[in-house]
């Protein structure tokens, strides 16, 4: 009998102070490497984000270690949160110090952070959304807009801000708009929530509460179809599929037709990166390039990023021009007929580039 290793995709973040967080980076990241984990880990003075991959050694290994650990002990949901993979999904481990465990403009102490509370159990909250009445309540989205489009819950609405900056200059008309509703946000697991529910709370808007443990919580323990489309994750995945051929719908629009898919790609334009929600028949049509504006930039410069569908080595041809400066004009022309000659006939559904202004991760 063949033994099939297991893995698991383990994502938990706990808000504690930190007076070293460079010494916790380095520690941290000799142990993980030292065990074969992959992943990313972020440690500053607000505490410890991680999304990693493990075999059952490892998993074993790393929550002994945790366990032991004086600051990042007891992690809330770590294991109802983690997620059978047939694999390693992350290249390689890194451990890095931030100024901020997850990037939104603000730290906030673990005292703030414990005094906002208000956390909604993911029970109360299939029962809001199964029974209870839609005008008494608002559900927002506060990540990306392009994870929203992804997939969201039943009756969601995207919050539309980027940095805790924009949410300032929202949070009056979330008290104009809402201000007789109970106002729940979500995010992935649960951690952008926890800074997002601080301010709002801060503003005034004390009827605000979050979903504890977040998305990753909620569909790891209820197959109900509250959830609608994929599940946009920060690991090799990028597009995970939630639910069953019962309950799982697709919400997300192909970049280039505007019909319903479930792939998640990026622009091959290097300088725009876009996230975008593409057909696979159509992202190869279009080059990987999400606009006119990212093929026609692409061309001229060669900043394009290598894939499977196209036999052009564009970082190889680049490094040429710069050992032998006068091969440039020969190199470009090459790239730019080569891009020309693929996109012959297609038409873009975009002028220009479909970055996002600011990423949150």
């Amino acid at each position: 009998m063949i033994h099939t290793e297991k893995y698991t995709l383990i994502t938990f973040y706990k808000f504690v102070d930190v007076a070293d967080p460079k010494k916790e980076v380095e520690d941290h990241l000799l142990y993980c490497r030292g065990i074969g984990m992959k992943g990313r880990i972020y440690i500053g003075t607000e505490g410890i984000s991680s999304t990693v991959t493990c075999n059952e050694g490892q998993l074993a290994a790393y929550k002994l270690y945790l366990a032991n650990h004086e600051l990042f002990n007891n992690p809330d949901d770590f294991d109802i949160k983690a997620t059978p993979v047939d694999s390693h999904k992350f290249p390689r481990m890194a451990v890095k110090h931030r100024e901020e465990i997850v990037a939104l403009g603000q730290k906030f102490t673990k005292k703030e952070i414990d005094e906002a509370g208000n956390r909604m159990e993911i029970e109360e909250f299939k029962d809001l959304i199964d029974n209870g009445n839609p005008d008494d309540y608002v559900i927002l989205d506060m990540r990306n807009n392009h994870e929203y489009k992804l997939g969201h819950f039943k009756n969601a609405i995207p919050a539309n801000t980027m940095s805790f900056r924009e949410l300032d200059k929202v949070i009056d008309d979330y008290k104009k708009d809402f201000w007789d509703k109970k106002i729940i946000s979500y995010c992935t697991g649960g951690i952008r929530c926890e800074k997002s529910t601080v301010m709002l709370q801060k503003a005034g808007l004390k009827n605000t509460y979050q979903l504890d443990g977040g998305v990753v919580k909620y569909i790891n323990t209820f197959n109900d179809g509250n959830w609608e489309g994929n599940l946009y994750v920060f690991d090799d995945r990028v597009s995970d599929h939630v639910g069953d051929e019962e309950t799982h719908t697709t919400v997300g629009e192909c970049n280039y037709t505007g019909e319903k898919t479930d792939h998640c790609e990026n622009c091959r334009y290097s300088h725009c990166n876009a996230r975008l929600i593409a057909d696979p028949k159509e992202y190869k049509k279009h080059f990987g390039f999400c606009s006119s504006e990212c093929a026609e930039k692409g061309k001229n410069t060669g900043h394009v990023k290598h894939s499977d569908f196209d036999p052009m080595q564009y970082k190889l041809e680049r490094a040429k021009i710069k050992v032998k400066p006068e091969l440039e004009s020969e190199i470009m022309s090459k790239i730019k007929a080569h891009i020309e000659e693929n996109l012959a006939w297609v038409e873009f559904n975009h002028k220009d580039s479909q970055k996002e202004d600011f990423i949150m991760d």
